[in-house]
């Protein structure tokens, strides 16, 4: 299995990713906060833009993952988009017009290289495209369970720190669980044709998924400072992510002393998101 291809569309991804949390979060600002889950929230939002710009940024990621989970193993494709949060800064500080310090480009060095030891390190192998039903129905069961009880400990809470800690890693849950079913839509798409992608349960699973964690996502960005929200956003994603490609796709990452390295790259990933985070919450 070949890593170039889905490396590069992954990379795509992340970079409108990126450029679509800017234009939501600026975006999400501008609406009344509610203490509850509010669909009509969406609603409010349509009528901004920014955000109907931010959502088309998301079909462009959606579209560039799709074609990077149709090439490369989940546990390669979904730690890539730990870079979001990098990029976003970036591009949020080329917005405002203004520099980032320097300690903050040793940040965003620190999760680069992070992430690339960790990848190197773990290398992750197989393709899988065959996932048992029980496997689906144990996962789906218990990262319903996770976002339920996510979402109603965050809901609980006023504005702050631990609500959008909480709406955010319910968030991540629902983007890891919607690449898990994006990458089996996909291979039935590719090897059945369109027929098939559009009579397959994964299809219209990783739709109502993919609608959850934008709802969350929008609650999380009101609930409170991004250093809460996106940390939990981006590790859990990535780390769901593999550990979702291990049980359900079968795939592979080297152990032995390889696991040395690979804590050496998450070490510095999870400092260098923090930082990063921390810095974000005073970005425009």
């Amino acid at each position: 299995m070949g890593v170039v291809l889905p490396v590069l569309f992954a990379l795509f991804a992340a970079l409108s990713n990126a450029l679509a949390t800017v234009l939501q979060r600026r975006a999400a600002l501008t609406v009344p906060q509610s203490g509850g889950l509010r669909p009509g929230l969406v609603l409010d939002l349509l009528r901004r833009p920014l955000w109907v710009a931010g959502i088309l940024a998301v079909i462009a990621a959606g579209v560039g993952q799709a074609l990077a989970l149709a090439t490369g193993a989940l546990a390669l494709v979904q730690p890539l988009f730990v870079l979001e949060l990098p990029l976003a800064l970036l591009i949020a500080s080329l917005m405002a017009r203004r520099r980032l310090p320097g300690a903050l480009w040793l940040a965003v060095a620190a999760v680069v290289a992070g992430l690339g030891v960790v990848l190197v390190a773990a290398s992750p192998q197989g393709n899988r495209t065959h996932v048992p039903l029980e496997r689906w129905v144990l996962s789906l069961v218990v990262c319903a369970g996770v976002v339920a009880a996510l979402t109603a400990a965050g809901l609980r809470r006023p504005p702050g720190r631990a609500r959008a800690g909480c709406l955010g890693a319910a968030t991540a849950v629902c983007y890891a669980l919607t690449a898990a079913l994006m990458k089996s839509a996909v291979h039935i798409l590719d090897e059945r044709g369109l027929v098939a992608f559009l009579t397959t349960w994964q299809t219209y699973a990783f739709g109502a998924t993919g609608i959850c964690a934008l709802l969350l996502l929008e609650h999380a960005m009101q609930g409170g400072p991004l250093v809460a929200s996106q940390p939990a956003l981006t590790l859990g994603d990535a780390s769901l992510s593999v550990a979702l490609g291990v049980v359900l796709y079968e795939e592979h990452l080297r152990a032995h002393w390889w696991v040395l390295p690979q804590l050496l790259g998450l070490a510095l990933v999870c400092g260098g998101v923090l930082a990063l985070a921390k810095a974000g919450a005073d970005a425009p």
